[in-house]
């Protein structure tokens, strides 16, 4: 059965505790550190939580029909999976990331894509593992998730109620009920009209669990009814610049909008 309440780092969350805020990093700092550093800079003044990247293995998360399409990038054109090795950070970068955190402090932790990149994080002390919405189904890898005894947490874009249902059962079943489900319209940026936040109040009823809200739309205001109407763990990707060179930046907010929308929902729920 689900927890009403899981503590992530020194915060709880859950039903009269304040909203959870991740800034999502993930793969906007473009494989520079010292954009990466500004980012989490930005999150920390900002008040925000926690900031969050992706671990990925290229050769296994790049489809082989992918992996030799050439790619015009600022390293000049390469190949997709070229593209994807030079924007993944390794050992190094969060050994480095890891300290820079603790300093601040702020909490970091990332999404894990595959099997050796859940490995790879578990060797840092992170207070949670975000699994994507597009790993939901890969049942080894969510089992592997829940055994480490860190909470989980499950964004849901993409799927089917019946597949959540499964991923749930998982979950429940090596987690012991230490997770958190995100409603996400997986769409970069996802339209106003398809977000439907009514799901948020639909997935705390059917598995009686926490409920957060995972934001890619363009505008503020659908994160803060989220927020208002239930979840209780808020994600957006974060960027210095929409203009900046990269898929996801177009879809996140600079942090002036961090700024703002920290201010909107602090007090919500409380």
């Amino acid at each position: 059965m689900a927890h009403k309440e899981i503590k992530i780092g020194d915060y709880i969350i859950g039903e009269g505790h304040p909203v959870f805020m991740i800034a999502e990093i993930g793969i906007n700092h473009n494989g520079d550190m010292q954009i990466a550093k500004k980012l989490i800079d930005g999150a920390f003044v900002c008040g925000w939580h926690c900031v969050k990247f992706q671990k990925r293995t290229p050769e296994i998360c790049v489809p082989e029909a992918q992996k030799n399409v050439m790619k015009d990038t600022p390293w000049g054109k390469i190949t997709y999976l070229e593209y994807k090795k030079k924007i993944e950070f390794g050992k190094v970068e969060y050994n480095y990331i890891d300290k820079y955190c603790k300093e601040k402090p702020i909490l970091w932790s990332a999404s894990v894509w595959d099997l050796p990149s859940l490995e790879f994080l578990m060797k840092y002390d992170v207070p949670f593992i975000k699994i994507p919405s597009a790993k939901l189904t890969e049942n080894e890898l969510l089992a592997e998730a829940a055994k480490s005894g860190k909470p989980i947490i499950l964004s849901t874009g993409m799927s089917t109620i019946e597949e959540v249902d499964t991923a749930v059962e998982i979950l429940d079943k090596y987690s012991d009920g230490n997770y958190i489900l995100m409603h996400t319209n997986s769409a970069y940026p996802a339209p106003l009209e398809d977000l439907n936040l009514n799901i948020i109040k639909t997935l705390k009823d059917r598995y009686k669990c926490i409920v957060g809200y995972s934001g890619h739309e363009y505008e503020l205001e659908p994160t803060v009814i989220a927020a208002s109407i239930g979840a209780k763990l808020i994600e957006r990707h974060i960027t210095l610049d929409h203009k900046m060179w990269g898929s996801d930046h177009s879809s996140s907010i600079e942090i002036h909008a961090m700024d703002f929308l920290y201010r909107r929902i602090r007090d919500i729920g409380k």
